[in-house]
């Protein structure tokens, strides 16, 4: 990812995933702040179980189906 600031979305909703784009609107959920200072690779967590928001922790291998 680019240096920048980015709204990761926590509700699932959003249709630029993983990102928000305001589809929470009306939900209890807020997308989450995170600010990149520099050039890095970041693996942004998909499946919103992540006990470590907005980065994967790993837990989507724990979920079922």
């Amino acid at each position: 990812m680019e240096p920048g600031t980015y709204w990761w979305c926590s509700c699932g909703q959003s249709s630029h995933q993983p990102f928000c784009d305001g589809s929470h609107q009306g939900t209890k959920r807020a997308p989450v702040k995170m600010v990149i200072e520099e050039e890095q690779t970041v693996a942004w967590c998909l499946c919103k179980h992540s006990k470590n928001p907005p980065l994967c922790d790993g837990s989507h291998a724990h979920l079922q189906t």
